[in-house]
């Protein structure tokens, strides 16, 4: 069977969740939704911004006149630090309370400024800006599970177009967190290497799916990737969380990120929407063996600038289901390099 041309079901190894792959209908006409192109951001500052310095917020709280990255609590978090207690059960319906703080990072004060256009040097500040807020937020007995992402544009419903991203410190552990740590420890607990260390050596050795290296990460379009254009990237070291990389590894890392957003711009000359999150380990305390760190980007662009891809029919009723491959999408992100 050639995967490249039948349709076929591929195995996320980190989670155990499956893909549906249908690289014949890549041929098939489309007559989808077209719309006008939203026009890229060029001003340094915009006075009705939320989240430039010196602006005003909603809540009314006025930002500083940060020159670097700025973090504040969200003015309208989805978790509360301070909660009543909730413990329903009645029958089968159950319920419990959920405590946590959400907090926004600004990546820089310039209003444009996307991750994609930012420096190395002002991507490592934001990287910085990662490892103080875990730090501190991981030292709360509390919270057992820190999860760091970014929704870029208003395809991915992004409220605000200032460069931002958020952080959600929670109780719970959520449940593709449980998932990965379950496959991890099983892995490593037969092979004595990490899972993501194994898969990486045999993305490298096949050379199908990658579309960057440095001395520190592999950015790759996962075997598994459900998102047209969906990349990770991996660490070459197996740390846990992002507190103990090294001065070159963040340095690496910012490269990482910078290479693989400034592809994405250049994919349908757009800057591209897309949602990105890093997943760590729990900071509960237990031992979370064989947990290696990693970062993904899942981008909803199908086949232009203006048509995207939907979750809908069999995807939100049976599973996941792509039509381009992996291979071919790493190719082309490869090419645009």
């Amino acid at each position: 069977m050639d995967i490249f041309k039948e349709p076929h079901i591929r195995e996320n190894i980190l989670t155990g969740e499956e893909v549906l792959v249908s690289p014949h209908r890549t041929k098939r006409p489309w007559q989808g939704k077209v719309e006008d192109q939203v026009p890229e951001i060029t001003q340094d500052y915009d006075e009705s911004c939320y989240l430039c310095p010196g602006n005003e917020r909603a809540s009314k709280e006025v930002n500083p006149n940060y020159t670097s990255t700025f973090v504040f609590k969200n003015d309208y978090a989805a978790l509360k630090e301070e909660t009543e207690p909730v413990n329903y059960s009645n029958g089968l319906l159950k319920a419990k309370g959920e405590q946590g703080i959400c907090k926004v990072v600004c990546f820089s004060p310039n209003h444009s400024l996307t991750l994609a256009k930012m420096s190395v040097p002002n991507i490592v500040k934001v990287i910085e800006t990662w490892q103080d807020e875990f730090k501190t937020l991981s030292e709360l007995s509390y919270i057992n599970n820190i999860q760091i992402f970014e929704n870029r544009g208003d395809t991915m419903g992004c409220s605000n177009p200032h460069p931002h991203g958020q952080i959600w410190a929670q109780k719970s552990i959520p449940t593709v967190i449980s998932k990965k740590t379950n496959n991890f420890e099983k892995f490593f607990t037969s092979n004595k290497t990490t899972l993501l260390q194994a898969y990486l050596q045999q993305e490298i050795e096949l050379d199908e799916r990658v579309i960057y290296t440095n001395d520190s990460f592999v950015v790759l379009v996962p075997f598994w990737a459900v998102w047209p254009f969906e990349t990770m990237i991996i660490p070459k070291n197996p740390h846990k969380n992002i507190l103990s990389i090294s001065k070159k590894e963040s340095i690496d890392f910012a490269d990482a990120i910078k290479t693989i957003t400034s592809i994405y711009d250049k994919v349908f000359n757009v800057s591209f929407p897309y949602s990105s999150g890093i997943h760590q380990a729990p900071t509960n305390q237990d031992p979370n063996t064989g947990w290696h760190w990693h970062m993904s980007f899942y981008p909803p662009l199908l086949r232009s600038a203006t048509v995207k891809k939907f979750m809908v029919g069999y995807e939100m009723f049976a599973m996941p289901q792509r039509d381009i491959t992996a291979e071919k999408a790493a190719e082309m992100l490869k090419n645009l390099k």
